[in-house]
């Protein structure tokens, strides 16, 4: 969010604190500029977004898929999906690894 600008405050030793009713109508307005705020930043996230949005909506139904097949073996054979995770997560840890030690030889 953006910052408000604050009202200069008055300086000397004669100035009077603000009522209630300034100090109320100071809050409602930097709560009204708060709410401007949060509807333009979502406006931009919202913008953002929106092409991981309808990456994910072409992906969706390949996804469900998939993962029916995976719980359907699961179901059926628990101990050989179990043991194709562990390889594929050893696997994708050795490839991070190997991309570290890469990046810190260069």
């Amino acid at each position: 969010m953006s910052p408000t600008n604050a009202p200069a405050k008055p300086t000397g030793a004669d100035t009077k604190p603000p009522s209630r009713a300034e100090r109320k109508a100071r809050l409602l307005a930097e709560l009204e500029q708060q709410r401007v705020d949060i509807l333009v930043d979502s406006d931009q996230l919202l913008r953002a977004a929106s092409p991981l949005d309808s990456h994910w909506q072409r992906f969706k139904i390949p996804a469900y898929v998939v993962g029916g097949f995976v719980a359907l073996r699961l179901a059926r054979h628990p101990r050989g999906v179990l043991a194709s995770g562990r390889k594929v997560l050893a696997g994708y840890m050795l490839l991070r690894k190997l991309k570290l030690l890469a990046k810190a030889t260069t």
